[in-house]
């Protein structure tokens, strides 16, 4: 059974930085492709970011561009986002999510392309 669990999140002033971990077992860490999401109060989960399983190609929602990375690293089992210039409308609890074989980019946007789910870490960003 996959198993995934994110850490990381808290309390942050805004223009703060915070680097989400999302640490995977169960599995082989390599045949899957990780996705975050993130869900504010009162909406839909959407995707933020998503990284193919060797870290070849990686994907962002343009709210994000240029200000968040994702990141993997293989050896530890473990991939990353790095939130920079964090504002109050990334406030959300993120979840980070994993798929197995080749998605397209529409498809690794949709929630339900994605078998393993983690339980989700908190960020709110103060401004």
């Amino acid at each position: 059974q996959v198993q995934l669990v994110e850490s990381g999140g808290g309390l942050v002033q805004a223009g703060g930085s915070l680097r989400l971990s999302c640490a995977v077992s169960g599995g082989s860490f390599t045949k899957y492709g990780i996705g975050w999401f993130r869900q504010a109060p009162g909406k839909e989960r959407e995707f933020v970011s998503r990284i193919s399983a060797y870290g070849s190609s990686t994907y962002y929602t343009d709210s994000v561009k240029g200000r968040f990375t994702i990141s993997r690293d293989n050896a530890k089992n473990t991939a990353y986002l790095q939130m920079n210039s964090l504002n109050s409308e990334d406030t959300a609890v993120y979840y980070c999510a994993a798929h197995s074989g080749i998605i397209t980019p529409q498809r690794m946007r949709s929630h339900d392309a994605y078998g393993y789910w983690g339980q989700g870490t908190q960020v709110t960003v103060s401004s």
